[in-house]
């Protein structure tokens, strides 16, 4: 049984122990199956033992009672939790795990005494939840969910990825180890017959992916962290870790110092209201694109290779802004001059 209808057969009995009964089609499409599949997860979860009972004019199934999965009593605290972490952050399919836990949020409410209800409703409404945008999984659903099972069962995969880093569609087999959500979109660990290593791919840009008959072993030891070690996020580069040092202006300090980045994080406040931030990083290319992110605020002390990056993509920034305003300062329809230029000699 693949765990895909495992998970389906959870979530079936869920809906039949919810409180009102259900009809074969509410429940296929509850689960996004047809009705024949439902039959089937129906034949199954009655040849497992679970109690079920079937009322012929309504033609709704329903298990009686609290005979499976009973309810846990949940405290007015845990209730609003987890009613306003599922409603308020609103579809977005990009959350991990938010689809199921927006529906255990229904099944909750409905069996919640009316009076907490709507002490739930009320507190919730004056509560509102901002979260960073996602990648919504949409299209690559079920390459995701595939994911999962390949990873259950220790099954090689062969991908078309759309690599960044290689600028078109590679085809590598890949051995999945580990699914991780950082920030905004699912990111896949394993080693990749195309680079000889482990490596990182953003589960977006896979394109196409077919399961392989070929099992892996799980490598001893392996962990996310070991694998990104002190990446600023998820690019680990070759070469000994690097003390970095940025000072912040008293403009910004606080905000910075707010914040726990990075693991390795350390603050230095001087008194002038400036703030040195040192952190150990595996590499300086992700941070670059957060330090210059704050613009003039920021200055890289140290090491010297990122002062140098930092400095180069803030003059290829301020060159394409003063290329943009020598155009828009020539007069409409009128063309920049031409560059003159010196006669070349042919090589015989």
């Amino acid at each position: 049984m693949t765990l895909t209808r495992i998970t389906r057969l959870l979530e079936l009995v869920g809906l039949l122990q919810s409180g009102r009964g259900h009809n074969a089609h509410s429940l296929a499409v509850a689960c996004g199956v047809s009705r024949r599949t439902i039959f089937r997860d129906l034949d199954v979860l009655r040849l497992a033992g679970v109690p079920m009972a079937f009322e012929e004019i309504e033609q709704h199934y329903r298990i009686p009672g609290m005979n499976f999965l009973p309810p846990t009593n949940f405290t007015p605290d845990e209730a609003l939790s987890l009613l306003v972490l599922c409603y308020d952050m609103g579809d977005r399919s990009g959350i991990p795990f938010h689809a199921p836990a927006r529906s255990a949020a229904l099944k909750l409410e409905s069996v919640l005494p009316e009076r907490l209800r709507e002490y739930l409703r009320r507190t919730a409404s004056a509560i509102q939840m901002r979260v960073q945008p996602t990648s919504r999984i949409g299209k690559t659903a079920p390459i995701y969910q595939t994911l999962i099972e390949a990873i259950a069962r220790r099954r090689s995969v062969r991908i078309e990825y759309d690599s960044f880093s290689d600028g078109k569609l590679i085809r590598t087999k890949l051995k999945p180890y580990r699914l991780l959500f950082s920030r905004r979109s699912w990111y896949v660990f394993g080693r990749s017959s195309m680079h000889r290593e482990t490596r990182t791919f953003n589960v977006a840009r896979i394109r196409r992916m077919d399961v392989l008959d070929e099992t892996f072993r799980f490598p001893r030891g392996f962990t996310i962290e070991r694998q990104l070690r002190n990446a600023w996020h998820l690019i680990p580069e070759p070469g000994a870790d690097q003390e970095v040092v940025v000072r912040f202006e008293s403009l910004v300090a606080k905000n910075v110092a707010e914040v726990v980045w990075h693991k390795t994080q350390r603050l230095v406040w001087r008194r002038d209201g400036r703030l040195d931030f040192r952190v150990t990083v595996s590499g300086i290319q992700e941070i670059s694109w957060w330090i210059l992110g704050y613009g003039d605020q920021a200055e890289v002390l140290q090491p010297p290779a990122l002062r140098a990056l930092v400095e180069r993509r803030c003059r290829a920034t301020l060159d394409r802004y003063q290329a943009s305003a020598g155009q828009a300062a020539l007069p409409r329809g009128k063309a920049p001059p031409a560059k003159s230029r010196k006669p070349t000699q042919r090589r015989s």
